[in-house]
């Protein structure tokens, strides 16, 4: 049974969650959107800490995880939890290292925090939709599926200013594709780009790529595995 001050301190977090994000949506009408983006955690509760200090420190207004948040989902606590300790919104995607339903759980234990697999969020002038899984791992899409996805995702903020796709797996043909023979990249993300031209597109997947930037014609492309990137729009 659950108690009394359980419900109060649920109740508590979740009103706590719909003032951050007025907080966040007063903050972009006042400037550039600044975002903690990154990928690839593992399970790696460390990394997650000095992510989380990083946010804080950096006074970011989002969280935006690009999937693999666990190792083969044996490692689901102290992920999300220490963002939302901070007052950070946080969006996520499931990674190939964790089923929809894991991203869907995470999501909806903590206040503040959406997973949006096939799905979008507006926030001021800035459109962000996004769709997880990868080719290979525990959540796999067919490109036509993954496409699906982004599409339906960006119907929902295609009239925004700005906008941000978040995907897991790299664009094929890109140059991340180049540093990892065994994670090919998505025809259906390069698709996506080219269609939707997003003006940031944000993936993970491949570790050695961790940083890398590029362009793919309008839109910058950008590595945030492992090590966070702060991205502003």
């Amino acid at each position: 049974m659950v108690s009394a001050l359980s419900m109060k301190k649920k109740h508590a977090e979740r009103k706590k969650g719909k003032k951050d994000k007025r907080e966040v949506a007063r903050s972009i009408g006042k400037g550039k959107l600044k975002i903690l983006a990154v990928g690839d955690i593992h399970g790696d509760t460390s990394l997650v800490k000095k992510l989380a200090k990083k946010a804080r420190e950096k006074d970011v207004d989002l969280v935006i995880l690009a999937g693999d948040l666990t190792m083969f989902e044996t490692s689901t606590e102290n992920i999300v939890g220490p963002f939302v300790k901070y007052g950070k919104q946080v969006l996520l995607i499931p990674g190939n290292h964790e089923t929809l339903a894991t991203a869907n759980f995470l999501a909806e234990l903590y206040p503040n925090t959406k997973n949006i697999h096939g799905y979008a969020i507006k926030i001021g002038d800035v459109g962000i939709f996004g769709a997880g899984s990868a080719n290979i791992g525990l959540f796999q899409l067919s490109e036509k599926e993954l496409f699906s996805l982004l599409k339906q995702g960006f119907e929902r903020v295609k009239d925004a200013k700005k906008k941000i796709m978040v995907t897991h797996v790299h664009p094929a043909g890109s140059k991340m594709e180049s540093f990892s023979a065994f994670v090919p990249g998505s025809e259906a993300v390069m698709k996506a780009i080219k269609r939707f031209k997003p003006d940031i597109a944000i993936c993970s997947h491949v570790h050695e790529a961790s940083g890398l930037e590029e362009k793919i014609g309008n839109t910058r492309v950008v590595n945030v595995s492992r090590v966070g990137k702060i991205i502003e729009i």
